[in-house]
Order: C-alpha cells, then structure tokens, then sequence
C-alpha cells in the first residue's frame, strides 16, 4: 500500500489539467513546487513583522517595509537553498552573495512600495485599519511580483545546473518523468 502523502501526490496530479502537468513535470516546474514554500514562509513572515513595525512601533512605510523584508530573506535563504537541494557550505561568491544582492534589491523595492502605499493612504484620509489593510495590501501584491522575478533569477542564474555538456545545461527543457509504483 502506498503511503498517504503519494496518496495525495497522486491525486493532485490527476486534478491538474495536462499542459499544466506537463510544465510542472519539467525541473524549472519541481523547482517552482519546491520555491512556493519557501516564498509562502517568507511572506508570512514579512507580513507579521510588518504589521508589528506599521502597528505598535508605528514607523514609517519605507522602513517598516525594509526591516519586514530584511527579516523575511533570512527565511527565505535557507528555505530557497532546500527548494534547490543545495547542501553542505554555500559558495560565498556563485550563490551567497548573488542571493542578497537580489534580496537588497527587493528590500528597497518593498520599502518603497509600502512607503508609496503608506502615503497614499495618509492623503486619502484613511484611519488605521484601512491605512493597514493599503499597506498590507501593497506590500502583499509587490511581493508576489517579486516573487516571480526572485525564482526567474534564482532558478535561472543563481541555481542553475552548471557544467553539463557543452559548459552548462539549460534548466526547464528536461521532464522528470512521474514514480511508477506497482
């Protein structure tokens, strides 16, 4: 009998439509499923954060949304190493630094989008929780955008497979063909 969890695996590809699974099936996909937990852990901890910074600390936009997101990368880099099976001592110059040079871009960005929104919603009039749900909102909808660019980045450049033939190998043109079990 096969375990629960392939039980659902299973399932869950039956559900999927087929060009879906297809697209899926390949690495650049698996590595998509693999990077959405990691996004969704460092989302919801930015969002916590941010709320503390924008509610109780009361600071500005910008620098509620750049601590929340500075705090979120730590998440996100240890998550994103296990979505790409990196193990053992990370390479300083090929995938540390790369990794948080993209992250301070993404700070900056989420702090200016929650300092835009933050000001928006001072001269709309808006009172606390509208003011926090624009912000929130904000930060949310700008996170989710970068968080299609950060796996473009991460799985096309910072993790891609290097050295196969011809120097490197193209990631996403191979499929990974599904478990058969009897």
């Amino acid at each position: 009998m096969a375990a629960v969890p392939e039980k659902i695996t299973r399932a869950a590809w039956r559900l999927a439509p087929a060009p879906l699974e297809r697209k899926l099936r390949t690495e650049a996909g698996m590595r998509f499923l693999r990077f959405v937990p990691a996004a969704v852990a460092a989302v919801i901890t930015s969002q916590v954060v941010l709320i503390i910074l924008t509610g109780p600390f009361n600071l500005g936009g910008f620098t509620s949304g750049f601590l929340a997101s500075m705090v979120a990368a730590a998440v996100s880099y240890v998550m994103s190493r296990w979505a790409w099976e990196r193990k053992g001592k990370p390479d300083l110059l090929r995938e540390t630094l790369p990794f948080w040079i993209v992250s301070v871009a993404v700070w900056v960005i989420l702090g200016l989008t929650t300092h835009f929104a933050n000001s928006w919603a001072h001269s709309m009039g808006l009172h606390h929780l509208a003011r926090h749900l624009v912000v929130n909102g904000a930060y949310f909808a700008m996170n989710c955008v970068t968080f299609v660019c950060r796996f473009l980045i991460f799985h096309y450049f910072l993790f891609s497979n290097k050295g196969g033939k011809g120097g490197q190998t193209v990631p996403g043109d191979e499929v990974i063909q599904p478990k058969v079990t009897s």
